[in-house]
């Protein structure tokens, strides 16, 4: 006698219209309850408008986009021809998305891609040939197998530009438009982006037909979660205080401005018997990946990150984020941030500030509309750190 599967409940995304086999996909992937953003995007995507959606990472927009498309786009069996299509700026990113969305296709018959440099081109090439449904792709490795007609974009149903900001900060918005004009047919498009000005604005007037714009937070606005603190520090002692905020903290992001910091400061914290591991460019991406791998399982405490590496951090649980130096500019320092305080969960965001960088601390302070105070004076000895609500309560 053959068992069959007991039949799984649906979850709070069946009644924002989305077909039994995907929502069967979410539940069995562990997603049960939908969030603001998907709330809002599900429904309008499902019908096939274009959608702008201004949201930061950790907001919950790959589900708010990847439900829909897998939902809408038809299954494919030719060859190098998908009918989905992400664009994401980071290799990081790019795995993350997929990891995301793949148990989900499974569910509904489909596959997805992740096409991004620094993994086997030659193994994205067959799986292509093979035919996938669903291409979660880095601007320029896309590029690189249009060029070499290993993949065609004639049929996409669905094109999704994610992270555009940051897309455009990293210079690859001429990337962008050069594959979008390769999406010949009948498509909907959606964009997700922390901010809609400048060369995002563009790409939105330009490729987005009537969008709808769904916003879940002010433009500029910071994580209503996140708690901000500046902390003096001396420039030797730098590390020590981030050994003592990770004795009590769970998970540690550290940024710091070049690859070569990241390496020293990993090294530091590691004689310091703090688990932590840098990602940065110089890394071949096989490292990098099991950096973040072993991150987001428990396995390490802290990731050290320059800017752009750190870009593909997608991992739920960062209860502090530490700038090992102030942030270049106030959007700089909401990219950093934005990785802890997520899904209404409390998080820290640590500034380190050396006596000649309370001038600079200031101007994001007042750039963020935080309340402008000297820093904290602290020795990595001070007890304080071990619970910074009480260090900031007892300062204020």
């Amino acid at each position: 006698m053959t068992e069959t599967a007991a039949p799984v409940a649906p979850t709070g995304f069946a009644a924002l219209g989305v077909p039994p086999d995907v929502d069967r996909g979410l539940a069995e992937a562990g997603f049960t309850q939908p969030f603001a953003i998907q709330i809002e995007a599900v429904p309008v995507a499902l019908t096939g408008q274009d959608v702008c959606g201004r949201a930061r990472t950790g907001s919950g927009k790959t589900l708010a986009f990847g439900v829909p498309m897998l939902s809408r786009i038809t299954p494919n069996s030719a060859p190098n021809r998908p009918h989905g299509l992400v664009l994401v700026p980071t290799r990081e990113l790019a795995l993350q998305v997929a990891e995301v969305l793949a148990p989900i296709a499974k569910a509904c018959g489909k596959v997805v891609l992740a096409a991004y440099g620094g993994s086997s081109r030659q193994d994205q090439v067959t799986l292509l040939e093979k035919g996938v449904d669903l291409v979660v792709a880095t601007p320029l490795r896309l590029v690189d197998l249009i060029k070499g007609k290993e993949v065609d974009l004639s049929e996409i149903e669905v094109v999704v530009i994610d992270e555009a900001d940051r897309m455009a900060d990293d210079g690859f918005t001429p990337q962008v438009e050069w594959i979008l004009r390769h999406v010949t047919g009948v498509h909907q498009t959606m964009l997700f982006s922390a901010t809609l000005d400048g060369q995002v604005g563009h790409l939105v007037r330009r490729y987005l037909k009537d969008p709808v714009e769904i916003a879940i937070d002010a433009a500029n606005d910071t994580v209503g979660t996140m708690h901000h603190v500046f902390l003096g520090v001396h420039h030797m002692d730098k590390d020590r205080v981030i050994a003592s905020i990770c004795k009590t903290a769970q998970r540690v992001v550290v940024f710091c401005g070049t690859k070569r910091m990241c390496d020293r400061v990993t090294d530091n914290l590691r004689d310091l018997d703090v688990s932590a591991a840098a990602i940065h460019g110089d890394l071949p991406q096989p490292s990098r990946e099991k950096a973040l791998k072993r991150f987001s399982m428990g396995e390490l405490k802290v990731l050290v990150a320059t800017d752009v590496a750190a870009r593909g951090i997608d991992v739920d649980g960062i209860d502090v984020v530490i700038h090992h130096e102030p942030a270049s500019d106030a959007k700089a320092y909401l990219h950093r941030s934005g990785r802890t305080a997520r899904a209404g969960n409390d998080g820290w965001a640590v500034t380190l500030v050396e006596y000649n960088q309370h001038l600079h601390a200031r101007m994001i302070q007042r750039a963020l509309r935080l309340t402008i105070s000297d820093p904290i004076q602290v020795f990595s000895n001070d007890e304080r750190l071990l619970d910074l609500g009480t260090l900031v309560a007892a300062t204020t």
